[in-house]
């Protein structure tokens, strides 16, 4: 008898633990495909700095996406999360819709406002109004997405007469938002699919989802949106042997949260945990990142598939 995997089981690709090359890139992304993982997701940030270590930043990731899509062929393939401040709205829902069609359908959009001034400054983008200016960019991003065209003038941006030709697929990619603000949940609830946390936002546990979960639903009510139509993801940080701590932006969070380890039963039993509240994909954030690590860890997915 086959059982039906409790939840979606995804990998967060590196981001600035080394310095990762494209050749080791594509071949972890077709080794997370071919273990049997659910998704990829790509962080997009631009660049860290820190008081004790040099600074380091990850590849531009909409290009790294376009690229991944187009060497794997099953899995889903998403920003977690897509900075609408470091864009263009209407050009990036271009380039939401292109990558989707590169990857045949299988492109979920991500969207956040940023949270790092470091590489705002460097890079020259403005880091204030970052909620009004994601309710500006958001509203162009998923009207050209979901109807096709916007005649938008705001404080902010602006798409005037904007057509988005090529359509993407009916309706456009499913949108996920990841913050956990509550006015960031009224504007984007009315219109997700999805919605997202950090694992140092659960305390990387289960019962930590429950708070959060309030007040998605919370959001939801205030719009009057059904909140069963929101699915719940959260990322889950699961340390592998040789791992040593996963270098992220906020090194903060190292010091209080405890990985997930062990035993491929008991990091399955951890999992299956985020199902039982109502969690339907987990972004796991691996310690180390490497090939051996998603080949040691794809022994869970077995145990979760027979339940």
């Amino acid at each position: 008898m086959t059982v039906r995997r409790p939840l979606r089981v995804g990998i967060q690709f590196p981001e600035v633990e080394r310095e990762v090359r494209w050749p080791e890139l594509v071949d972890l992304a077709r080794t997370i495909e071919a273990s049997g993982f659910d998704a990829i997701w790509l962080g997009e940030h631009l660049l860290y700095r820190w008081p004790d270590r040099p600074s380091r930043g990850p590849w531009e990731a909409w290009t790294m996406m376009g690229a991944l899509a187009a060497a794997t062929s099953r899995v889903t393939i998403g920003p977690l999360v897509a900075c609408t401040n470091f864009h263009n709205p209407a050009l990036l829902a271009k380039q939401a819709a292109t990558v989707d069609e590169i990857a045949g359908g299988r492109f979920v959009f991500g969207l956040g406002a940023g949270w790092n001034e470091t590489e705002f400054r460097a890079f020259g983008f403005a880091y204030d109004h970052r909620v009004d200016r994601f309710e500006e960019a958001f509203t162009i991003i998923r009207t050209l997405l979901q109807e096709g065209q916007i005649d938008f003038d705001g404080r902010f941006y602006q798409a005037r007469d904007c057509e988005l030709l090529p359509r993407p697929r009916p309706g456009g990619p499913p949108l996920l938002i990841g913050s956990n603000g509550p006015r960031m949940l009224r504007i984007a609830a009315p219109h997700v699919d999805a919605w997202n946390t950090w694992y140092a936002d659960t305390e990387n546990t289960a019962q930590g989802v429950a708070p959060l979960r309030e007040i998605v639903d919370a959001a939801c009510n205030d719009v009057g949106r059904d909140p069963a139509a929101i699915a719940r993801t959260v990322a889950v940080h699961v340390r592998m042997p040789g791992g040593k701590g996963r270098t992220m932006g906020d090194t903060t969070t190292t010091r209080r949260i405890l990985p997930l380890e062990g035993p491929a039963e008991v990091i399955a039993a951890g999992l299956r945990a985020y199902a039982d509240v109502g969690v339907s994909e987990v972004q796991v954030v691996l310690d180390p990142i490497d090939r051996p690590s998603v080949e040691r860890f794809a022994a869970v997915l077995p145990i979760l598939d027979r339940g």
